[in-house]
């Protein structure tokens, strides 16, 4: 229970909610327990006055006889409705105080993990993948809420049902309590034992269908490559094999609980038949009375669902414990990256590296050794270089979702450690390579930096980023759905919308990662051009593994192994006849091969 410990603070948030809600499970129960002493006289009044009735037979006074004893049990029944119906109230009072706490903490607890995903750092994503992060907050947060409502809702009711019932019973007659409680021990131990294995089987049928329908889905989206290699029966036989081990599983799951239901169907049979047989031997030694046997069974019957309800509720906990125990992994983890408490900083868009290196975290890479340069405000800078050769790193170290493990970045003279996150992240337009579009309208892609859609400034984003064209061509133009990671575009038209992105914000620094590879030339250069114009007197950086991408920045960094083995002007390097010139002539030849 120790990691269910965590939920405490929400008990004590919302305990105006759980006390009434327990008043409330004791008020109702009391009224369910009251039924049965009611039943309890109407069957004495029966047995007891049936012979008076027979007595009077041939008298006119029978139907006297006959009319009070029919409306004593008149009288009964409607008391017995009654208190039904007010068991029936607090129970719904009950349901609206527990149940509802339990939303409320689900609410919280959901919205508690994600506000803390938000603050984990990039690293912390590249070492779990997306499913088990939704899981923790929508599988997990389900698991412990069913604890949070009907867990403690019938635990609580269990246990005062239990008091109140056999304290009746024993109130009675101690032997006929004990022997008529006998078989429901073992019936508990059958249940909790039998949940078990339905909990196990159920893991198994979720685990088989989570495969299953991982590989439909993934079929579907390679159904191209599919009929291109003529795989369908092969992929068709892999179907068959993964929906077989579903199929097992289901019929395992089915077996056990036929086999259930039957066997608490007997056991609280069996309690039944003990009952009448002990109560009869009581009720002819003169102990109790006939109705006294019809108040036992009430209770029995009362007693069996929280009995059948206790492995489930046990098994709600154990369950709601692995997943708390999962939520609390993750709620624990520290980010790397912390934001200061700074003042707000208005960048110039000075950047400096002092011998920077890093080493990624997960995979122990080393991707930068001992990097150091300058960018001026108002510059634009180049960095180019081979695959794997550092460049996403240093725009991933710019934008701070990873911080150095040796060396300094100053920005405007600052530490970037230093700055206020939010406020030094709000001023920097980031393209990143691997274009990712929202499921969602294309303005609101492309203003999705800005707290409110400013039409003339999105269509002027989409004109720099040479886009605007593409976009009023398409039949709902800017109100064109984009559809899961903007499948609806093709590859230099996302491109250019997650341009557009970056331009509408009117960034201080722009940083560039690789993200003109899918634009023609032409294209390129109109983006290039509009990009020269309205970054004026503002920092841009561009990464590509193009040259004539890069060939007019002032200043371009020339990446190799970590390592800046070049920098200066296009005609600088090219002067140098070192790694610059070669990947120019390298791409000049492959520019002719494909012409």
């Amino acid at each position: 229970m120790k990691d269910l410990a965590y939920l405490n603070k929400f008990f004590y948030k919302y305990r105006w909610r759980l006390v009434p809600g327990v008043l409330f499970v004791i008020i109702s129960n009391i009224f369910g327990v009251l039924p049965a002493q009611v039943i309890r006289v109407a069957f004495d009044l029966v047995t007891e006055n049936i012979g008076v009735y027979q007595l009077f037979d041939g008298f006119n006074r029978q139907d006297v006889i006959y009319d009070i004893f029919g409306s004593s049990l008149f009288l009964f029944g409607i008391l017995v409705l009654i208190l039904a119906l007010l068991r029936g109230l607090f129970l719904f009072f009950m349901r609206q105080t527990i149940i509802l706490m339990s939303r409320h903490i689900e609410y919280d607890l959901k919205n508690e993990i994600y506000a803390h995903y938000q603050v984990l750092s990039l690293a912390f994503y590249r070492r779990h993948n997306t499913g088990d992060l939704m899981n923790r907050v929508t599988e997990d947060v389900s698991r412990v809420r069913m604890y949070l409502g009907p867990g403690i809702m019938y635990t609580i009711n269990t246990v005062i049902l239990f008091m109140l019932v056999i304290y009746a019973m024993l109130t009675v007659n101690v032997r006929l309590a004990i022997f008529s409680v006998l078989p429901l021990p073992i019936l508990a131990v059958i249940i909790f034992y039998v949940n078990t294995v339905i909990e196990y089987r159920s893991e198994q049928i979720q685990q088989r269908l989570s495969g299953l329908s991982s590989f439909v889905q993934e079929n579907f989206s390679g159904i191209r490559v599919i009929k291109s290699y003529v795989r369908e029966g092969f992929v068709r036989q892999k179907f068959a094999e993964e929906s077989e081990d579903y199929k097992t599983q289901s019929m395992a799951m089915a077996k056990v609980q036929a086999l259930f239901f039957p066997s608490m169907l007997l056991l609280i049979g069996l309690s039944n038949v003990i009952t009448i047989y002990i109560g009869g031997v009581e009720v002819m030694k003169g102990n109790i009375t006939a109705g006294n046997i019809a108040e036992f069974i009430v209770y029995l019957n009362m007693l069996a669902f929280p009995v059948i309800s206790l492995g489930w509720v046990t098994s709600l906990i154990q369950r709601a414990a692995a997943s708390q125990k999962r939520i609390n992994e993750f709620l624990h983890e520290q980010p790397e990256i912390k934001s200061p408490k700074a003042v707000a900083h208005t960048l110039a868009g000075k950047i400096e590296f002092r011998n920077v290196s890093f080493n990624y975290p997960d995979t122990g890479i080393t991707a930068l050794k001992q990097v150091s340069f300058t960018v001026n405000p108002g510059e634009m800078v180049a960095i180019i270089g081979r695959t794997g050769s550092g460049k996403s790193t240093l725009a991933n170290l710019i934008m701070r979702m990873y911080d150095t493990t040796g060396g300094q970045i100053l920005i405007d003279d600052k530490p970037l450690t230093q700055l206020n996150l939010d406020n030094y992240r709000s001023q920097i337009g980031f393209v990143p390579q691997e274009v990712f579009l929202f499921s969602d309208i294309i303005s609101h892609n492309i203003a999705f930096s800005a707290d409110k859609l400013d039409m003339p400034r999105v269509e002027q984003a989409a004109k720099d980023a040479a886009v605007y064209n593409n976009i009023i061509e398409l039949e709902h133009g800017f109100e064109t759905l984009i559809g899961e990671r903007g499948v609806t575009l093709s590859g230099g038209q996302k491109q250019r919308v997650s341009i557009a992105r970056a331009i509408v914000k009117q960034p201080q620094v722009l940083i560039f990662d690789d993200c003109l590879s899918a634009v023609d030339t032409r294209t390129e250069e109109e983006i290039l051009n509009n990009l020269g114009r309205i970054m004026q007197d503002k920092t841009s950086i561009i990464i590509s593994h193009r040259i004539s991408t890069i060939k007019n920045a002032d200043n371009i960094l020339v990446l190799d192994n970590g390592e800046i083995v070049e920098q200066g002007t296009h005609i600088q390097l090219m002067d140098l006849k070192g790694s610059y010139f070669e990947l120019y002539e390298k791409q000049l030849l492959e520019e002719e091969e494909q012409a």
